[in-house]
Order: C-alpha cells, then structure tokens, then sequence
C-alpha cells in the first residue's frame, strides 16, 4: 500500500509538495470540521444516533479505526530505516508511536461498556489516520532534515516536555473516566481528580497540548496541520460536554471551565 502511495506522486520533488498539499489540506477540513461542529455534535459515545450508520462495537471501531496510524507508519518506517540517523527524526517519530501504541492496542481494550460508534464516525476516523499516519512519518522518515544540534534547541526542548505532560494528562484522565463506573453501572457521573478538578475535557486538554507540543518540537507544517486539527476538534468536543454536564448535574462544579483551567 505504501508503494501504492509512493509511485502515484511520482519523484521525490513532487512527492515533498503533495505532502505540503496535504497539510494544507488538513488545516481547510479543520475550518470545514469547525463550521460543522458549531451545528452537530460529533456523533459518538453520548452523541451517537442511528442516523450516521449502523453501530460498531466500541472496543472493536477503537481498535480498527486507530490501526492505520500504527501500521502506514511502521511500513514507512522500515522503507527509510537507512535514512534515518538524525536524532531529532528518531525522537519525533518515538514521540507519534508513543501515542499511537497506546490508542491502537491498549486503550480500545480497557474501555468499560460505551455505547457503538456509528459506522460513519467509525469510517471517517479510520481515514484520517490513514491520511494523517502517512503526512506525518513520511514527511519525519524521508524528508524532514533538522540541524545537528536540534535536539538541543529550546524548540524542540520545550515542544518536547509539553508532549510528555500532555502525553501524561491525556493518559490519566482517560484512566479516569474509564473508573467512574463500578461493574454493572451505566449512568454517567462528574469525573473528579487530576485535570479534571479545572476543567470538563481534561483527556482532550492532554491531547491538544501533547500534539501542540510535537508541532513545536517537529516545526514543520505537517506537524502544525495536525496540531491546529487536533485543536479544532476536540476544542469542540469539550465545550460539547462541558454545555452536557452543566445540563445533566444540577451539581456540577461551577467553577470548572470547559478547556482552559480559570478561563475558558
């Protein structure tokens, strides 16, 4: 499938501005995605209806859907294993497999109930990753070139420690949410702890500052595409339940804000 990819942009010199093409792609799909939001809710988990698709099993559109990001990268890895002796390359790389180790194989397994994803939030989902997964490792693995001593870089130092912090928020806060219930229980309850004690999307305020931190250490627009993306979405998302726990919890926390701890 990579071949596929790879022989259809022809030379390399072409292949380098079909990758800018794709960024620039992803930041418009943000707007159109941000435009959409104000009006729809992403139709998943509290939000789902039947209108977008039959249901997928959650645990099973978790793993499926996340799949292409772990293995377009891996294949595109190992086509350019040779190339790769820039440190900063093989951190940033590390950084994105971080993630997407724990998504594709550990997290879809340990959620507990959920409802099923619409096939078509499930469909969409599995194309970014093929879309995204390739933009970001091709770009790391063949064409991105750092200076000898990025890694040394207030750039990519301060990018970095904001991966691993929002690496660590997105990861606990899921750990969360996903206690919330006992065995059995199916209503839905205020998560407290952590993130969570400031603001209603904690696990999403994790991930935008993990991925604005990557953008920040990667600098490239490929890295920043993903970034302003990432936050067009799951901004949306939080506000989404933020507006939900206010009307579903006569007692929630009023001092809580729906991203932004103390301000927004």
């Amino acid at each position: 499938m990579v071949d596929i990819f790879i022989a259809l942009f022809g030379s390399e010199a072409e292949e380098q501005y079909i990758l800018q093409c794709m960024s620039y792609g992803l930041i418009f799909m943000a707007g159109a995605t941000f435009l959409t939001l104000l009006f729809e809710n992403v139709p998943y988990g509290r939000y789902a209806t039947s209108k977008y698709g039959f249901p997928v099993n959650v645990k099973l559109a978790w793993f499926v859907q996340e799949l292409p990001a772990f293995v377009v990268p891996v294949l595109l890895v190992l086509r350019s294993a040779a190339q790769l002796s820039q440190t900063a390359n093989r951190f940033l790389i590390a950084m994105y497999f971080c993630h997407y180790v724990q998504r594709s194989f550990i997290y879809p397994f340990l959620i507990r109930g959920g409802k099923p994803t619409p096939f078509f939030s499930f469909a969409l989902a599995f194309v970014f990753c093929v879309y995204n997964g390739y933009l970001q490792i091709r770009h790391l693995s063949h064409f991105a070139e750092y200076p000898a001593n990025w890694v040394t870089h207030p750039c990519f130092i301060t990018g970095s420690m904001l991966w691993l912090v929002g690496w660590l928020i997105n990861i606990h806060s899921d750990h969360i949410l996903r206690n919330l219930r006992k065995p059995g229980e199916t209503d839905y309850k205020i998560p407290v702890g952590g993130m969570f004690e400031y603001v209603s999307g904690a696990n999403f305020l994790g991930e935008i500052v993990e991925w604005s931190g990557f953008a920040l250490a990667a600098h490239s627009i490929h890295s920043a595409s993903f970034a302003i993306f990432t936050l067009i979405v799951l901004s949306s998302r939080a506000v989404a339940h933020h507006k939900w726990y206010l009307a579903k919890f006569e007692d929630y926390p009023k001092s809580r804000k729906a991203l932004i701890p103390f301000v927004f």
